[in-house]
């Protein structure tokens, strides 16, 4: 049996994600900020609640030592994440970003995705076939971004891609640091989800296939990558 963590996992893609590695015959720790949101969630999908706040270190070490006591840990998911927007929904662009935005959009983004990996690392590695599957975006590609006439290039904020590209390092460096681990990141697409204010084109099935995709790699599947549905993208 494989038990996964997903964090964020309430609504959107962590939600989908949980509800097909579910049908896989995972069992699923649906990670939420919120514990009223995420037990209705789990209790939809069959999996286990674990309250999960990815910028609180006392919630990632409770959380920690509840899944450690649920007998263990095969693959984080890491999901939670947010972006820079407006109160009405528009993109924070470089004219207006500040350090604290950018500071308050790496705190889930980066330092989320450090301090969780972190707190169940000593869990993954005691695991036969451990996975790690970052949840980044096609915006973390510098070399996408830079392209121009592309939809990529066409986006005006800072503070969300720069974080995604940051947690592509973060997956690079962990997956030569554990190299019996698959670390990978994965961009799910333009998936309409409250992160964007459902302005995405995609379903959450479709977001989803990469994650999924991912999180069920075999101990001889690729590590230390960054993948879309097509393949290998670009860094």
């Amino acid at each position: 049996m494989t038990t996964t963590l997903i964090t964020g996992a309430n609504k959107g893609l962590g939600f989908e994600t949980a509800r097909r590695l579910i049908a896989a015959g995972h069992t699923v720790y649906l990670g939420s900020r919120d514990a009223e949101r995420g037990r209705r969630a789990a209790e939809r999908l069959g999996a286990r609640l674990v309250v999960l706040d990815v910028t609180d270190d006392a919630s990632v070490a409770a959380a920690a030592k509840t899944v450690e006591a649920g007998g263990g840990l095969d693959v984080l998911i890491n999901n939670a994440g947010i972006e820079a927007r407006t109160p009405d929904g528009g993109v924070i662009g470089a004219a207006e970003v500040t350090a604290d935005m950018m500071r308050q959009v790496f705190e889930t983004n980066v330092f989320g995705v450090v301090r969780v990996t972190h707190a169940f690392l000593p869990l993954l590695r005691r695991s036969a076939a451990p996975v790690v599957v970052n949840v980044s975006s096609g915006l973390a590609s510098l070399d996408r971004v830079s392209t121009p006439d592309t939809p990529m290039h066409a986006y005006p904020g800072v503070a969300y891609p720069a974080s995604k590209a940051t947690v592509n390092m973060v997956t690079v460096q962990y997956a030569k640091a554990f190299p019996e681990m698959r670390i990978n990141a994965v961009e799910p697409g333009y998936t309409a989800t409250d992160l964007n204010a459902h302005t995405g084109h995609q379903t959450v099935e479709e977001g989803a296939e990469i994650i999924v995709r991912m999180a069920t790699v075999g101990p001889d599947g690729p590590t230390g990558g960054y993948f879309d549905i097509e393949g290998t993208l670009p860094w």
